[in-house]
């Protein structure tokens, strides 16, 4: 059986030391872990260090490879392609990146766009590890009803965040909500800096909310057949 993990912590502004606490954490689950950090943990939005952010990657990519045996483990990474700077969601899984596509929704309210590029709505898609069917919403991407339709089916919803505190409401209830509506467990990460939600939190297909208040790493049993009956009592025309 997985165990579905939600991590919050502060990101500094010292990159090694928010790698060595991801990494702690990370060690610190069970083998067969679904684990969701929040979005850019590694580094924060430091818009004025870019380089520097974008020379850290590759080393802290190697040693999330290295923590990823018997694991799988989301979060998002900021890496220069090109000419252009995207935010990766990437998921890792027994020491490779299985995964990674970038973020394709901008929060223009905040000036994304002004240091990002956007990647596709074409590469948010279903993939499968171990028999779980996952997607991953980033952040501002959980406002979209259309990208919503995209990952119906999923069993996991992984959202990592960075998410106004301003809008915890809207946090809330939308990833209880995108819970509910597909019929699925929902593994949101939140950042706990000053202007962020802090409400990392998992929720059931049901419905049911737990956050992790002043836990740094929340653990909940991932039970494929709650899914199964939650689809089978209220059958909304959901397959899988």
């Amino acid at each position: 059986m997985y165990k579905l993990c939600s991590l919050s912590f502060i990101t500094t502004n010292d990159y090694n030391t928010n790698l060595q606490t991801l990494l702690t954490l990370i060690k610190q689950t069970p083998e067969k872990s679904l684990i969701v950090a929040p979005e850019v943990c590694l580094s924060g939005f430091d818009y004025g260090m870019w380089n520097e952010i974008c020379d850290f990657a590759p080393r802290a990519i190697e040693e999330i490879k290295k923590a990823s045996m018997n694991k799988i483990i989301i979060l998002t990474i900021i890496e220069k392609r090109g000419d252009e700077v995207f935010n990766f969601a990437k998921v890792f899984h027994n020491g490779a990146v299985v995964y990674e596509r970038a973020k394709a929704k901008l929060f223009r309210f905040g000036g994304e766009h002004n240091y990002f590029a956007e990647g596709s709505d074409d590469a948010i898609k279903i993939i499968e590890i171990d028999r779980i069917k996952i997607g991953i919403l980033i952040c501002f991407e959980l406002r979209f009803k259309q990208l919503w339709q995209k990952l119906e089916g999923c069993d996991v919803i992984a959202v990592p965040s960075w998410w106004g505190v301003l809008r915890t409401e809207h946090f809330k209830t939308l990833t209880r909500a995108l819970a509910i509506l597909n019929q699925c467990y929902v593994i949101a990460s939140d950042s706990k800096n000053e202007e962020c939600t802090k409400m990392s939190g998992i929720i059931k297909p049901d419905g049911k909310v737990r956050r992790n208040g002043n836990k740094p790493c929340l653990e909940v049993d991932y039970i494929q057949n709650e899914i199964g009956l939650m689809r089978r009592y209220m059958d909304v025309g959901i397959n899988g």
